[in-house]
């Protein structure tokens, strides 16, 4: 009945997508303090459980049952109501079930990136109600606009695997995460384990094929494009960030080299299968230049995003959407549209409306829902649970043994 190549290889991407959570984890928690690294480390891994419950009750329902045309689906596949390992998805290739599983995934690890902006800030208790609220009011609407044939996609929107929903989003609520925690009491630059971030971007960049060719929903030559795309944007990206460090500070780094390489994962991910080969090495080029900066805005502002979500992924995503309004090109994935570059002067000023709205929704909504949060109980750790570090005050357990240290 169905394609065993399609099926195969969507559990395929769907594995790949959720090896990326994970890899989040050792990502943010190599770079964070070593008072600190269980407690970013276990936000990461908390939401595959949480997510996914959520995902199995509502979730999937909200994002991609009815509401055509509107902000948000019904509850018509709440609990996975009438889902079933025959049902169909779109076209027949593979069952819905695979489909619900891998979108599944990008909703893990969406609020999981925020993490990096507030870590060793914000209590446990308050990140576990942030994590349901947050995907319940910015997350799931976004993914039904976009994906689900909601108010966006009618309006022509492209979003190829997640530039808008997951990037902007998330980088833009980061920002206002850090607006209202405010900066860290006792800082620590310097990452705790260089190589434990390696092991997380590899995970990352791994995962992110899944994660860009996996959005095709189908094994075909665009899947390839947008999979060589991403490696093509990632991997130039790093060498440009890589580069200009050096130029910079007169030594190679790598922590930079990996930022770049996200960076540039972020940007090419709302255009993977909608562009050319050569416009993802520009897209990978422009993406370092323009988080390398946006890094350093926030720092000359005194912004306190201690893992740069802000600067990395939501810059990357709206630079990359926007940069999707001008180079899309129908001569490339004829399901796509034509960007400004080849007379899409429309669907360029979509782009732009659409990740503009979407990063200032996220900003806003995540503000407002962070005080309410704060009413309920207290968002932000004491003054002395953060000088302990949150992995001894608040979850009782060290990464290291003490005298390793």
């Amino acid at each position: 009945m169905f394609d065993t190549g399609s099926t195969g290889f969507m559990l395929l991407a769907t594995s790949l997508v959720m090896l990326m959570t994970p890899g989040l984890a050792f990502f943010y928690g190599g770079l964070a303090c070593k008072r600190n690294i269980l407690g970013i480390m276990m936000q990461s891994f908390v939401s595959l459980g949480v997510t996914t419950i959520l995902w199995f009750i509502v979730g999937y329902s909200l994002c991609f049952s009815g509401g055509e045309g509107a902000i948000i689906g019904n509850l018509d596949k709440a609990f996975l109501h009438g889902i079933t390992p025959t049902s169909a998805f779109g076209d027949g290739r593979f069952p819905e079930i695979v489909f619900v599983a891998y979108q599944m995934m990008f909703a893990i690890i969406t609020p999981a990136l925020i993490t990096g902006a507030f870590v060793n800030r914000v209590t446990f208790k308050a990140y576990m109600i942030f994590l349901v609220l947050w995907q319940l009011f910015v997350y799931y609407p976004f993914v039904h606009m976009v994906w689900g044939g909601g108010l966006l996609a009618e309006w022509g929107v492209l979003d190829f695997a997640g530039g808008i929903v997951v990037h902007a989003t998330a980088g833009f609520a980061a920002l206002a995460a850090v607006s209202f925690v405010g900066s860290r009491k006792f800082k620590d630059h310097k990452p705790n384990s260089i190589p434990l971030m390696a092991i997380g971007t590899a995970l990352l960049w791994f995962g992110w094929y899944g994660f860009n060719a996996g959005s095709e929903l189908n094994a075909d030559g665009i899947t390839a494009l947008a999979f060589l795309n991403t490696d093509i944007a990632a991997s130039f990206a790093a060498i440009t960030w890589l580069s200009i460090e050096w130029y910079n500070e007169r030594k190679p780094k790598f922590v930079g080299f990996m930022t770049g390489a996200v960076a540039g994962l972020a940007t090419v991910t709302p255009a993977a299968g909608l562009i050319s080969m050569p416009v993802a090495a520009f897209m990978g080029i422009l993406g370092s230049i323009v988080c390398y900066s946006a890094v350093h805005l926030k720092n000359r502002m005194g912004w306190d995003d201690a893992l740069d979500v802000w600067g990395v992924h939501g810059m990357g995503g709206v630079l990359g959407s926007i940069l999707l309004g001008v180079f899309a090109s129908t001569a490339v994935n004829p399901m796509g549209a034509d960007g400004l570059l080849y007379g899409g002067g429309a669907f360029f000023i979509k782009q732009l409306a659409a990740v503009t709205g979407a990063s200032i929704y996220g900003f806003v909504f995540t503000y407002i829902m962070l005080v309410l949060i704060n009413a309920i109980t207290p968002v932000k750790v004491s003054e002395e649970e953060e000088e302990a570090g949150l992995d001894l005050a608040i979850h009782g357990e060290t990464a290291y043994d003490i005298g390793f240290i």
